[in-house]
C-alpha cells in the first residue's frame, strides 16, 4: 500500500471505466457525514474539560451533548431532572480554540433545535440500556452523537478508549428517526472491535506512519462514517500520514495529512500497483 494514495490521486481521472464517478460520490457523502461527526465530538471534548473545571457541582449534570453553529459548534451541559434545563454552554469558533471559546453558566431553556436533539438522545440512551445489542468493553466508553442534518434524524454511538496510546475504530452503532423523534431502526456498524495502538517504533527506530483494518462483508464495502470521525480526531497524536480500509470489493484510503478520501475498486487498485511496477514509483 505504499504511496498507493499518490498514485490513486494521479489515476482517479482515468479510472471511469471501473465506475469510479460512483464510488467518488459515495465517498463524498461519507467524508462529510464523518466530519460533521467530528466537528460535535471535538465540541464535546473540549467543552467537557471547560466546562467541568468551572461548574463543580457535578451531581446535577444530566448529561451533554454538541451540535454545528454558523461559527462553529456549541457543546451544551443538561440537569439531570424530569423536565431538564441546560445548565451550561460553550460556544466554539471553527478553529475550536479553548482560549477564545464562549463559556456561559446560566440555567436556560432547551433552543427549538437543542429540544429535537435531546428528544433523540435520551431515545437513544433508553434504548442502548434496554437492548443487548449494544456491547460494552473494559477500558472504553460510548459516546452519543444526535445529529439532524440534511433532513436526517441520526444518532451515531462510538466506542472511545479509556487508555493513552490506543485508537478504536468498530464497536459503533447508528439509529435512525423519524420526523416525529420515533425509533425507525437501530444497527451496529461494524461486527467487531478494532483497537490499534499508535506511537510504537519500528526495528530502525522510525514511527509507524499509519495503519488499516479491514471490514467484513457485515460492515459494508467502505471507509464508515464514524471510521473518519475516528480518525479526525485521534491522527495527529498518532502522526499517522494514511488509513486503509479493505474489503472484499473496495479499498478505502483516508488521507491523514489533508482529510481526504479516496475509494477505489480491488480492480482500479490491482491497475494501480501494476502501473507503479511498471513506472517504478515504489523503490
Amino acid at each position: 500500500m505504499k504511496k498507493l494514495y499518490a498514485a490513486a490521486a494521479l489515476l482517479c481521472l482515468s479510472l471511469s471505466a471501473f465506475g469510479q464517478d460512483k464510488t467518488d460520490r459515495i465517498a463524498e457523502s461519507i467524508a462529510a457525514e464523518g466530519k460533521r461527526l467530528y466537528r460535535s465530538e471535538m465540541a464535546s471534548w473540549y467543552g467537557t474539560d471547560i466546562f467541568l473545571a468551572q461548574h463543580k457541582d457535578q451531581e446535577s449534570i444530566g448529561g451533554y451533548f454538541s451540535y454545528p453553529t454558523k461559527e462553529g459548534a456549541n457543546c451544551i451541559f443538561f440537569s439531570k431532572s424530569e423536565a431538564p434545563t441546560v445548565i451550561g454552554t460553550i460556544a466554539f469558533d471553527s478553529t475550536y480554540n479553548v482560549k477564545t471559546a464562549r463559556v456561559g453558566l446560566e440555567s436556560r431553556r432547551f433552543t427549538a433545535e437543542e429540544a429535537q436533539l435531546y428528544a433523540i438522545r435520551a431515545t437513544a440512551l433508553a434504548t442502548m440500556r434496554a437492548d443487548t445489542l449494544f456491547k460494552t468493553y473494559r477500558n472504553t466508553n460510548l459516546n452519543i452523537i444526535p445529529l439532524i442534518a440534511n433532513g436526517e434524524r441520526k444518532v451515531y454511538v462510538l466506542t472511545g478508549p479509556q487508555q493513552n496510546g490506543v485508537v478504536i475504530f468498530g464497536n459503533d452503532y447508528l439509529m435512525t428517526f423519524d420526523a416525529n423523534n420515533k425509533l425507525l431502526k437501530k444497527r451496529r456498524l461494524h461486527k467487531n472491535i478494532i483497537p490499534i495502538e499508535y506511537g510504537r517504533s519500528l526495528p530502525d527506530s522510525s514511527t509507524v506512519e499509519g495503519a488499516m483494518h479491514s471490514h467484513l462483508p457485515e460492515t459494508g464495502d467502505f471507509i464508515t462514517a464514524t471510521d473518519i470521525c475516528t480518525l479526525m480526531l485521534y491522527e495527529k497524536f498518532a502522526k499517522w500520514k494514511q488509513h486503509t480500509v479493505v474489503s472484499p470489493s473496495y479499498v478505502s484510503i483516508w488521507n491523514c495529512q489533508t482529510d481526504e478520501l479516496v475509494v477505489l475498486t480491488k480492480k482500479a487498485v490491482e491497475r494501480i500497483n501494476k502501473y507503479q511496477q511498471k513506472n517504478h514509483f515504489v523503490r
